[in-house]
């Protein structure tokens, strides 16, 4: 079986409160777009081996230990409880990491997805979601995989309407890091000033002077060059632009296919696609 994770964008974010828990309460629309990564499964018969999955990877280089990938977490957890057959599973990685656009996540939904399917588990979507929301904040979202008010950590979930189908995205990331857990720590939660799922009702015209992502002010400070990036965008004449989740992506909406790499040094990673 193959499947096709694909990244998403943050539409406004906003931090509404520290909780007790030690994450963030969050109001977030996410949105899928059609960057993927790619993910192969395969049962394995007669295997005599001492681990259940197989698991290899190529394209993006994966940081850290292996055992903490979201794919291998996902498979152990799900045959935990359900004892699933050994399966081999390769992943083809091309969505960036620790961009804020959702990879890691997509993989790890996917694979539940997928191990539903292939094995015939039965679960519910609600039961995977379940699931997911024990491996990260943003993987129950990837299960339906829709355009959806997020809330809580991200794990609460209520589908949106917003439609951007025929418009043009471009994705901007300069090779530089951000550390998700001071990102949060630099930003003062704070009640927005008109809920985001009310904002995402005007037209998009109009979200550049209101819909906000509030990483902004934080990243900015401490990496100007995503800050000129959010510029470069509306220069280019995008209708909106903005970081996605706490960065290192920006995107930018445009009304318009346009070939905008010559606009940004070599080193950046640029991505264009009609939505």
């Amino acid at each position: 079986m193959i499947v096709y994770p694909n990244a998403k964008i943050n539409l406004g974010l906003s931090i509404v409160n520290k909780r007790p828990d030690g994450f963030h309460s969050i109001e977030t629309v996410m949105y899928p777009i059609p960057l993927f990564d790619k993910i192969t499964l395969i049962p394995i018969e007669n295997y005599t081996g001492a681990e259940k999955l197989v698991f290899s990877s190529s394209g993006l280089t994966i940081d850290g230990e292996l055992e903490n990938n979201l794919i291998v977490k996902a498979f152990k957890l799900i045959n935990d409880d359900l004892n699933i057959a050994p399966t081999q599973i390769h992943l083809e990685k091309n969505i960036p990491f620790g961009a804020g656009l959702g990879g890691g996540s997509a993989d790890c939904a996917f694979t539940i997805n997928a191990l539903n399917q292939l094995y015939d588990l039965k679960l519910t979507n609600k039961q995977m979601e379940y699931y997911a929301a024990q491996l990260g904040s943003d993987c129950p979202f990837f299960i339906k995989n829709k355009p959806a008010l997020a809330k809580g950590r991200g794990e609460m979930l209520s589908e949106i309407s917003v439609n951007l189908k025929g418009w043009h995205l471009a994705l901007v990331i300069p090779p530089v890091g951000i550390n998700t857990k001071q990102a949060y720590s630099l930003v003062e939660p704070k009640t927005p000033k008109k809920p985001v799922e009310e904002t995402i009702k005007q037209h998009i015209e109009q979200w550049k002077h209101n819909l906000e992502n509030d990483f902004e002010i934080s990243v900015y400070k401490q990496l100007p060059e995503i800050e000129q990036v959010k510029t470069t965008l509306y220069e280019l004449g995008a209708a909106y632009a903005s970081l996605s989740g706490s960065g290192s992506a920006s995107f930018g909406i445009f009304n318009t296919v346009l070939n905008i790499k010559a606009y940004f040094p070599e080193n950046y990673f640029v991505w264009t696609s009609q939505l």
